[in-house]
């Protein structure tokens, strides 16, 4: 049986981050998939756990060497998934799981097909995601506009996604996502 794909995609301030902790806390059989980025280290964050940080340089040459799946600029910053780990996991049978945005789940579909099963995070509105960005206090506001004008060209194409799970409640919500990842599992 080859591995399975999980991806979960969401405008930021979500609440991804915080169902997808709860995941992999529940679900160790599931292997993170650690992304490339370009983006400065945030307080707490670990080399090669949370992100693969690496320079501009070193991941615009990668790309050039076809090492990615799907790589994007995103506020600013690029982020990319290894092409090499997810083969891997698939000859090996591993439980995978990514967090993609819109412009990856589109790579990951192209290349895995079915077998890419995506997972759309949405948030009961606009105004809702807006004010999650502000208390998170982590970002100017040139690039909370820019989150929220991403955001709206997400939602907009969420209704492409293999599954939907709306985060008004986090609670809820994970339970809603862990269910269906179980049901993907199986």
């Amino acid at each position: 049986m080859p591995g399975k794909m999980i991806v979960i995609c969401a405008p930021s301030g979500t609440g991804k981050s915080t169902l997808l902790n709860r995941l992999k806390a529940d679900h160790p059989d599931l292997m993170w998939s650690v992304s490339c980025t370009t983006r400065p280290t945030r307080t707490g964050e670990v080399h090669g756990k949370d992100y693969y940080f690496i320079k501009v340089d070193t991941f615009e040459k990668q790309i050039a060497d076809g090492e990615f799946i799907e790589w994007a600029k995103v506020h600013s910053n690029y982020y990319g998934t290894s092409k090499r780990f997810v083969d891997e996991g698939l000859k090996n049978n591993w439980k995978m799981l990514f967090d993609l945005d819109v412009q990856g789940v589109d790579a990951m579909k192209k290349l895995y097909g079915a077998d890419a099963h995506v997972i759309f995070i949405e948030p009961p509105s606009i105004e809702e995601l807006e004010k999650r960005l502000r208390l998170r206090g982590t970002d100017p506001e040139h690039v909370i506009s820019e989150r929220i004008n991403n955001a709206r060209k997400e939602l907009a194409r969420k209704d492409d996604f293999d599954h939907l799970v709306l985060n008004d409640d986090v609670d809820r919500a994970y339970k809603d996502l862990k269910a269906l990842v179980e049901r993907i599992l199986k």
